[in-house]
This record gives C-alpha cells, structure tokens and sequence, in this order.
C-alpha cells in the first residue's frame, strides 16, 4: 500500500516527536452546563503509550522443538501528560468527578464521564499519526509550584488509565 506523503516532504525523514496536540472528547454523553464535551490544550511531554501482551505458552505431548505460543491478556500503562497549556478548571473538574473534590462544581456530572483522549502528532500543523486512550480516566492531578520567580505551567502531571490504545493514521 503507498503511502501519502505531502509535497515536498521525504517520508524516510523520521517524525519528531515534539509537535502534537492532545484533545479530551466527552463522547457518547450529554452536555455539561459550564463544561465544553472537548477541551485541547498542549503539553511538553507524554508517555506511556504503551501496550503489552502476555503471551500463553502451552505445552503440546511429543512436540519436543519448544512450546506453543498464544495470544494473552493485554495491559496498559498509565500515560502521563507533563507540563500542560489548557483550561485547568475543565481538567480539575473532570479529576473531581471521580474523587468528589469539588461536589459544588460538578453540577449534574457522573461519575462515569471517561474520556476518549486522542493524541496526534504534527508535521507542520497537520495530524500525521493519533493515538486515542479509550475510556480515559484520571489518577492523579498534580500542581504546578506557585512561585512568582519561577515560569511553572499551571498543570505539571496528569496521569491517565484507559481501557484500549488504538494507533492509527490521520493522512
């Protein structure tokens, strides 16, 4: 199968990893009065796009040549979106929906608001490759130090479980 390259771009040059954007889709649930159903924003760093499976081994009589190997459970690692650029109070009032934080700013929101959160990578300003984290839920919101001297981003860490990671082309 060819692959779509824009004009002049050489598709032997390997993509930098500097250069995406990362978006939050409430999908499949009702609007939030106050809440957006998607919020963007950049961060400087993401990782733990990671899956990993388990294969089983079985032991096949009279097959003396190793084992026979099957497909096994698949798991997940937690992504971690550093130093972040979006509107903290969307991403602080999804953090309080699952740990009760803030019961006053969740309005009629429930407990079961996972996000599809998709992260593509850019060349130029177009998606190349995403990667989207299904049903997306955060563990931990960290921060950034209040410190008038220093140039911290309002949100230092936020850490995310999912359900699935699916990789897939946007050209």
């Amino acid at each position: 199968m060819p692959i779509s390259v824009p004009a002049g771009q050489d598709p032997l040059v390997p993509l930098a990893g500097f250069n995406f954007h990362v978006s939050f889709a409430r999908a499949g649930f009702a609007p939030t009065a106050g809440l957006p159903d998607e919020v963007t924003g950049a961060f400087s760093e993401v990782t733990g796009l990671e899956a990993t499976m388990e294969p089983k081994t079985i032991r096949d009589g009279g097959r003396n040549y190793g084992v026979l190997q099957r497909v096994g459970p698949v798991t997940f690692s937690t992504v971690i979106l550093k130093r972040g650029v979006i509107e903290a109070r969307h991403l602080w009032a999804w953090w309080a929906l699952f740990t009760g934080a803030d019961l006053s700013a969740n309005g009629n929101w429930q407990a079961t608001s996972r996000c599809d959160v998709t992260i593509a990578l850019l060349r130029g300003r177009t998606p190349v490759v995403a990667w989207t984290l299904e049903n997306a839920m955060p563990t931990r919101y960290r921060a950034g130090d209040l410190n008038a001297r220093t140039g911290e981003i309002a949100i230092e860490e936020l850490h995310l479980v999912h359900e699935g990671l699916h990789a897939e082309p946007t050209t």
